[in-house]
C-alpha cells in the first residue's frame, strides 16, 4: 500500500521534498498557508552549485528550472568609496558548466510547483497548520480553516515561523533577529552602462550606513538588494512605499556606489522585512514528523545558502525514505546526515552577516584588512569549498 505524506509549506523546501517523496514511492500532498497568487516574500535569491547539483539528482535540469534566472559565479566586494576590496568565486562550476544562479523567488516557486504538478502532486492553498495529532497509524494535521489532513508522514517545511516546529516541541526556540533589515528591487528597464556591473558578477558594497548588492540581468536591467542595520525589528506598516524609498535614498546618500540611482530607477521596492536565523533547534523529528529547511535551521542570507540547504534537505529526506521502509528509522538517518552540516552553515552565515553592521571605526579596519585577509584565505583554494563542493552521495 502506498504511503502518504502531508507536506506543510509550498516553498522551495516543501515543493522539492514533495517531488523527492514522490520519487521514493510516497503519495505527497502539499499544503500551502498562503492563498493562490499571493505575493512571494522577497525579491530574488541565489542558489549555489551544491543546491543545483542536488536538484539534478531528482531528474530536474537546473537549466530548465532556472530558465528565468542568470548565472552569478563571482562576487565583488567594495567599500563605500567604490574601491574593490576583493573578487571571489561563488563556488566552482560543475563540469557541465552549471554555476551559481540568481532568480526571482516567484519564478523559482512557479517552476518548482509546475514540476510537482507535472508529476501529479496535489498542491492545496490556504492551509495554515495549527496543530498535529499523532497515533500509531499516522499523523493528523489541523488547519486554521477547520479542515484536517492525515498521512503516514508529516514534513514540516513551513518556514522560519514554523507551526510544525512548535507543535512538535512547544519549547522550541524562537527565531533570532540579526540586526538587519532586507529590501530589494528591480530597475524598470535597462539602465546606463555606468550603473550596471558586468554580467555574471554580484557586486556588494559596504555602504557607510547600509549594505548594498546589485547584479545585471540578461535584459540589462539591474536587480538589487539592501541591508540597513537596525537595532530592533521593524514593525508592520512602519513605512509607506514612499517613505521607505526616501529612507533608502538617505541611507546611501554620499556613497560612491550606484545604490541611489538604481533605487530611483525602480518602480517598485520590495520590503522591508526583518532578517532572522534560528538558534539550534533541539527537536527535528518524532516517529512521524520531520522538520526541513528554515523550519529546522534558518540560515542568514549572508551565507548564500538558504535555498541550497532547503534543496539538500529535501533530496536527502527522499533518499532516506527510499532506503528503508521504517519511517522512524529513515527520519533518524536524515537527521544524522544533515544536522552537523546545516548547523555549521548557520554559524558561518551569522559570522558573515555581522560584517555588514560595522561602525565607522570597524569599517576602517575592515576596508584595510579585507584584501589581505582574502588573499590569505584563498591562497590554497576556496575556503568555502566545504559548502559549495558538497554533493549528496
Amino acid at each position: 500500500m502506498t504511503k502518504t505524506a502531508v507536506v506543510a509549506g509550498g516553498g522551495i523546501a516543501g515543493t522539492v521534498a514533495a517531488i523527492a517523496l514522490h520519487d521514493a514511492g510516497f503519495a505527497p500532498v502539499i499544503h500551502e498557508a498562503h492563498d493562490r497568487g499571493a505575493d512571494e516574500r522577497g525579491a530574488f535569491l541565489t542558489v549555489a552549485v551544491n543546491g543545483l547539483a542536488a536538484l539534478r539528482t531528482l531528474g530536474l535540469d537546473p537549466a530548465l528550472v532556472f530558465a528565468a534566472g542568470f548565472a552569478t559565479p563571482t562576487m565583488a566586494l567594495r567599500n563605500s568609496a567604490g574601491r574593490e576590496l576583493a573578487r571571489l568565486p561563488l563556488g566552482d562550476p560543475d563540469p557541465d558548466g552549471t554555476t551559481t544562479t540568481t532568480i526571482r523567488r516567484a519564478e523559482l516557486y512557479l517552476a518548482l510547483r509546475g514540476e510537482a504538478e507535472r508529476r501529479g502532486i496535489p498542491l492545496v492553498y490556504g492551509k495554515r497548520l495549527t496543530g498535529i495529532t499523532r497515533s500509531a497509524a499516522g499523523v493528523t494535521v489541523r488547519f486554521a480553516d477547520g479542515s484536517t489532513a492525515g498521512g503516514d508522514l508529516l514534513v514540516g517545511a513551513d518556514g522560519l515561523h514554523s507551526r510544525t516546529r512548535t507543535a512538535l516541541d512547544p519549547a522550541a526556540p524562537a527565531p533570532r533577529y540579526l540586526g538587519l533589515l532586507n529590501a530589494g528591487g528591480f530597475t524598470t528597464g535597462p539602465v546606463a552602462a555606468a550603473l550596471r556591473p558586468a554580467r555574471g558578477v554580484m557586486q556588494m558594497a559596504f555602504g557607510r550606513r547600509a549594505f548594498f548588492g546589485w547584479a545585471t540581468a540578461p535584459d540589462d536591467s539591474v536587480w538589487w538588494f539592501a541591508n540597513p542595520s537596525r537595532r530592533h525589528p521593524a514593525e508592520a506598516d512602519e513605512w509607506t512605499p514612499a517613505s521607505w524609498r526616501a529612507e533608502l535614498l538617505e541611507l546611501f546618500a554620499g556613497d560612491a556606489v550606484p545604490a541611489a540611482e538604481l533605487i530611483r530607477a525602480s518602480d517598485e521596492i520590495v520590503g522591508p522585512w526583518n532578517t532572522w536565523d534560528l538558534p539550534r533547534v533541539p527537536v527535528w523529528r518524532d516517529d512521524r514528523t520531520i522538520l526541513i529547511g528554515d523550519a529546522a535551521h534558518a540560515v542568514s542570507p549572508s551565507s548564500g545558502q538558504g535555498a541550497s540547504m532547503a534543496i539538500e534537505d529535501a533530496v536527502t529526506l527522499g533518499r532516506c525514505l527510499r532506503a528503508r521502509s521504517d519511517i522512524a528509522g529513515a527520519l533518524a538517518d536524515y537527521e544524522r546526515l544533515r544536522r552537523d552540516r546545516v548547523e555549521k552553515v548557520v554559524a558561518y552565515g551569522r559570522r558573515s552577516g555581522s560584517t555588514k553592521t560595522a561602525g565607522p571605526v570597524g569599517a576602517v579596519f575592515r576596508d584595510a584588512l579585507t584584501p589581505l585577509v582574502m588573499r590569505l584565505l584563498y591562497r590554497k583554494g576556496d575556503p568555502q569549498a566545504w559548502i559549495t563542493s558538497y554533493r549528496i552521495g
